[in-house]
């Protein structure tokens, strides 16, 4: 067993790295991503050991990227694009919505489009505007597309070598503000299948679902609440589309409560699907309504309010304490 302590940022450049090593196909694409290393550093070194011809440093044209990706992907290889910010990925959205996600269903299967689009996404980092966005709603309802948020070092070194591997497009989103944050990780190790769900904190009370950055404000606030003699469970959703909401339905059975969590705008956003779907399968064990936390439904505040904006310890206590009060 090889362990080591990583951040989430170096654990994503190990598994880049790795899975350059075991496919010559796989080829990275972005902006300032090769001799800089990108914004937050995880291509570093990729380009200096592999060569420029596979870790592509490309204009300032998300479009541009996403199109060629399609090209290449269409010729065998595995291409990689990182959109440096959130709040980039939109003038790429048309090709990813028209092309990366329906070539393999217009072609009925003969065309695979092996893309990954990584994506830095949410706030916390005191950035200016179109920095902070959380865009993931838009992709999780395009179908063709799988979207994948990971939360911590562990399954971004493995998840993002299998959503490279995978056979379809995968949206992998990065939390930026955590990308410091350290874990072991076994470099050896049987990683859990990528688009499922995991049980983080078992508890009895009350259910608190949540994905990427949110995942360790969610066990933050179980600590905070155990503190007050209440038992929340802990989720961590892993993957927004497909929804593996199996554990979920077993943990709300029997805790009766749940309370979804995310950055993104309340409204709109995933926590209604994954309440909508709750009611339809849970509702009969249901002692609260299937609340939410997450953002306001305003356009990204300067880094100044983005305290005030971001769902916190007390925003998620507060959504368990009405779903207690029911």
């Amino acid at each position: 067993m090889t362990t080591e302590t990583l951040t989430m940022g170096k654990a994503l450049n190990l598994g880049l790295r790795r899975a350059m090593d075991d496919d010559p196909k796989v080829v990275l694409m972005g902006e300032d991503i090769g001799r800089l290393g990108g914004v937050f550093r995880v291509t570093d070194g990729l380009q200096k050991d592999f060569g420029e011809a596979r870790v592509v440093d490309t204009p300032l044209a998300e479009a541009g990227i996403v199109g060629t990706a399609v090209g290449l992907a269409l010729r065998g290889y595995r291409p990689v694009c990182e959109i440096q910010f959130d709040g980039f990925v939109f003038p790429a959205v048309n090709q990813i919505v028209t092309q990366v996600a329906k070539i393999s269903a217009r072609s009925q299967g003969r065309m695979r489009m092996p893309v990954v689009i990584r994506i830095p996404f949410g706030g916390g980092i005191g950035a200016v505007e179109h920095h902070s966005e959380s865009p993931e709603a838009y992709f999780a309802h395009t179908p063709g597309l799988k979207v994948v948020s990971v939360s911590n070092p562990v399954d971004a070194y493995w998840g993002i070598q299998q959503a490279i591997a995978a056979p379809d497009p995968v949206v992998f989103l990065e939390p930026k503000r955590r990308y410091w944050e350290k874990a072991e990780v076994d470099l050896d190790a049987i990683p859990e299948p990528l688009f499922r769900s995991r049980v983080v904190r078992r508890g009895d009370d009350v259910t608190v679902l949540a994905y990427g950055p949110m995942v360790a404000t969610a066990l933050q606030a179980a600590a905070a609440a155990a503190e007050e003699g209440r038992s929340l469970e802990v989720v961590d959703l892993r993957t927004l589309s497909p929804l593996d909401l199996d554990p979920v339905v077993d943990s709300v059975r029997r805790t009766g409560r749940c309370v979804v969590v995310h950055e993104a705008q309340v409204s709109h956003g995933l926590g209604a699907e994954i309440a909508a779907r709750l009611t339809e399968q849970c509702f009969h064990s249901l002692e609260a309504p299937v609340l939410r936390a997450g953002g306001y439904d305003v356009p990204y505040p300067p880094a100044r309010n983005e305290e005030e904006y971001l769902p916190d310890l007390d925003r998620v206590l507060d959504a368990v304490d009405r779903a207690m009060g029911f």
